[in-house]
């Protein structure tokens, strides 16, 4: 490298990236486009067309092969953080705040969130929602942590809740979410997700509150959509009903491996193109 050439890293600070504010002034306007991320060359892919890269918690399940997100550490976020954001230049990143890292104090949250935006350098984070998180909230964004909430089907209490469940299908159900979610928004949040919950609650918790609505199981009326990148582009045999797959990136997968495999076994791999040679003189 030149000493004229600035590093990748500078050069992708002189692009402006998303902010909080920018999506929080989304609300009610052009849907916000959202994808989640966990490593560099993916968020290098997806940074140009969407607005927020989430890397979520999510990552335990998709990358590290864990049957939950229960186990998933500060340091595993810190570690993934870092990368998506030396592979994005435009993308608001938000960090998950995984299990065990904010329910404890709000002191520790705050502790907690410092790190993360500290060592990533990501812009937000993302904390589960109960009403009891709302003061947590507050705290944090009081403090100048954005925070993005997360309301519905909660994957952090998945233990407790005895699975992956849809939220909001009675009334007693109905009513918690709602407050769960106008908590939030009255805490600070400046985006809230709203996961796996009936489509007229969806509409609705996007009426009630002036934070943008993110969905993902939810509605095509809240202010933006989020998946999981890996479920959308057909890595999995298995996804959720809501994932509409965009691709079938397993099955490409598996026919050039298959074919990799062939060639090596027959010995046509490496062929002359892939070879080096020594140099006449």
């Amino acid at each position: 490298m030149s000493a004229q050439t600035p590093p990748e890293s500078v050069t992708k600070t002189q692009q402006r990236r998303i902010t909080p504010p920018d999506v929080r002034g989304r609300k009610g306007a052009e849907p916000l486009v959202c994808l989640t991320a966990y490593d560099a060359p993916t968020a290098r892919l997806l940074d140009p067309h969407c607005d927020v890269l989430l890397v979520g918690d999510s990552v335990g399940m998709v990358v590290h092969g864990l049957p939950n997100t229960i186990p998933v550490t500060l340091e595993m976020m810190i570690l993934h953080g870092q990368a998506v954001m030396r592979g994005s230049a435009r993308s608001l990143v938000v960090v998950d705040m995984p299990f065990g890292s904010y329910e404890t104090s709000r002191e520790q949250a705050f502790d907690n969130a410092a790190r993360i935006l500290r060592e990533t350098g990501a812009q937000a984070v993302k904390l589960e929602s109960g009403v009891y998180i709302a003061e947590t909230i507050r705290f944090l964004a009081e403090r100048g942590v954005p925070v993005m909430a997360h309301v519905g089907l909660r994957p952090q209490a998945a233990l407790a809740e005895g699975g992956f469940k849809a939220k909001g299908r009675d009334e007693a159900e109905r009513a918690r979410v709602l407050a769960e979610a106008r908590a939030a928004d009255e805490a600070g949040a400046f985006a809230i997700v709203v996961e796996g919950v009936a489509e007229e609650l969806a509409g609705e918790i996007t009426q009630a509150v002036k934070a943008p609505t993110i969905g993902i199981g939810a509605s095509a009326s809240c202010d933006g959509q989020i998946l999981v990148t890996p479920d959308m582009l057909g890595l999995f045999d298995w996804t959720p009903r809501f994932v509409k797959r965009y691709a079938d990136l397993k099955g490409l997968t598996e026919e050039a491996v298959k074919a990799y495999a062939e060639e090596v076994r027959a010995r046509r791999f490496p062929g002359p193109d892939e070879v080096y040679r020594i140099k006449s003189k």
